[in-house]
């Protein structure tokens, strides 16, 4: 590969740093610059994955996990080599045909991923977290590089298997998404670094980034890290500033779910102390960061797959068509309310290479005498995915139920009008039931002086008085509470009637059986003579 588009050097990139092959001995042994650096990474990465296109594809097998191909790069070429103004170098790549598969799970084609590191130089951004990694980012907003520990390249390596295994059955994460695992050796330094997907795009301004564990144990952001222009905030920094962001019940759902089965998969592999990584963009302020980023491949078409916030947790897009909400005014985030203010979302999980070895059990063990433990950040990993998980599921992300208070305003409306009514059906039925007595009563008073010879004082057979009796008792049982509100006097009327209707009954009852037949005036006025 020729060196004259990979990356432009000053003029001064010759008189700093120094390199160790055998050939340059006398040179000084320097650390790198940054500059220097930068370009080792670009012409590294473009001489190994170049390489790569020349051997067949294949089957990832167990022993291409731990295969590690090294190349040094003099300064003034080789027959392998192009020449570079940098210092000599070495560069390591790890894994190569593991990662090759990797990229092409995600739609990353060759071409594209040497296009995005290696066309335009790279960007390097500040770094707030606690650790003392460089991170880069492409000009594309693609893809980020970040420097790493060699424990943490290491445990890498092991964690590659798995990682594999997870990615083939859910490619849908938001986990990070590893592209490459490289190291240059360069001035008696080994500098290693690791290609990942971005997650905040620079297009889009950040007015709010967070960096979450759902701990509060020294969670707050620095002085000086609050005096930057774009800070990152914490744990309870996030409770003082938001109440919590609100999503629909699909979109909580699937972000949750999502999130959960990430834990899980890092709980398996024994990790803690990672972090979620959180970006807000308010729509309603209309502000756009570093606009206008020229030749942005993301702004003409999504060229990685599953590689936005909103594609992590629901999206099943293809290479180079996005799905209808990741356009290029969303950027693929996540719609969310937050009071009155319209939100754009941008998540991932991040810093997931920190397991739970004998110095981090240490220094949870030291924190936990000074402090409550289950509030440091460094827990065991089944402790530290639980309240991870509790800590977004309830303070960070909400769900918005829009019918939750109308319909229990209207239950708690309608439980009166309810009672009301079926008060006043049995009133009425009460009503008409003293009605029909006392039509009873006058029918029986006008017969008696109309037809004399009708029986006085008798009650309507119990042919007629058991069906209302019955009726009366399935309606008192149906609304016991009503009944009980009626007043004193309804009752003692009601108890009034039982005792007169039943002495009546008993009356009738001791009368002979030939009495039982209807009998005249006359026939009793002869009698008494």
């Amino acid at each position: 590969m020729n060196s004259r588009a990979v990356y432009k050097m000053s003029s001064t990139a010759d008189e700093t740093g120094g390199g160790r092959p055998p050939k340059t001995g006398g040179k000084d042994h320097k650390k790198p610059t940054a500059e220097a650096l930068r370009g080792a990474i670009q012409l590294g990465i473009g001489y190994s994955v170049g390489n790569m296109t020349s051997k067949p594809d294949r089957d990832v097998l167990m022993q291409d996990f731990y295969v590690v191909e090294s190349v040094f790069l003099p300064s003034e070429g080789s027959n392998l080599t192009p020449a570079h103004h940098y210092p000599d170098f070495r560069f390591k790549n790890y894994a190569p045909l593991a990662f090759r598969y990797f990229r092409e799970l995600f739609g990353i084609k060759p071409d594209d991923y040497l296009y995005s590191i290696c066309k335009e130089p790279l960007i390097e951004l500040s770094n707030p977290g606690a650790s003392s990694s460089w991170f880069y980012l492409t000009s594309d907003d693609e893809f980020i590089i970040k420097t790493v520990q060699h424990k943490e390249a290491e445990f890498l390596q092991k964690l590659l298997p798995g990682y594999y295994m997870n990615l083939n059955q859910n490619p849908r994460t938001l986990l990070p998404k590893f592209y490459g695992l490289y190291c240059i050796q360069c001035g008696g330094v080994n500098i290693r670094l690791v290609v990942m997907n971005n997650i905040l795009p620079r297009s889009l301004k950040m007015h709010y980034k967070y960096d979450l564990k759902g701990s509060t144990y020294k969670r707050r952001a620095s002085r000086k890290e609050r005096a930057k222009s774009s800070p990152t905030f914490k744990d309870l920094d996030f409770q003082e500033m938001h109440e919590g962001l609100y999503f629909d019940a699909d979109t909580y759902s699937a972000l949750m779910k999502t999130l959960q089965r990430d834990c899980r998969v890092l709980e398996s592999f024994k990790i803690m102390d990672y972090s979620l990584l959180l970006g807000i963009h308010v729509l309603d302020r209309k502000l756009r960061g570093r606009g206008g980023i020229g030749d942005s491949k993301r702004h003409g078409g999504q060229k990685v797959l599953y590689s936005t916030a909103l594609e992590s947790i629901q999206g099943d897009g293809k290479a180079g068509e996005p799905l209808p909400d990741a356009d290029d005014d969303t950027m693929g985030g996540i719609p969310a309310k937050h009071k009155d203010e319209k939100l754009l979302i941008f998540l991932g999980i991040i810093d997931i290479l920190q397991s739970y070895r004998f110095i981090k059990k240490v220094e949870h063990s030291w924190k936990a005498l000074v402090h409550d433990g289950d509030t440091v950040s460094v827990h065991r990993p089944n402790f530290y995915a639980d309240r991870f998980l509790k800590f977004m599921g309830t303070t960070v992300f909400k769900k918005i139920h829009p019918l939750r208070g109308a319909s229990s305003r209207r239950k708690k409306n309608s439980i009166q009008p309810c009672r009301s009514a079926s008060q006043e059906v049995l009133s009425s039925v009460n009503e008409e039931s003293k009605e029909e007595r006392r039509a009873q009563s006058l029918e029986n008073l006008d017969d008696t002086e109309t037809h004399p010879s009708q029986k006085p004082d008798v009650i309507p057979s119990s042919t007629r008085l058991n069906p209302a009796i019955s009726a009366a008792t399935v309606s008192s049982a149906s609304s016991l509470d009503d009944v009980k509100t009626e007043p004193q006097t309804d009752s003692e009327n009601r108890d009034d009637y039982r005792t007169s209707s039943t002495t009546l009954a008993l009356e009738e009852s001791t009368l002979p059986a030939s009495d039982s037949q209807a009998s005249t005036p006359e026939s009793v006025m002869r009698e008494a003579f």
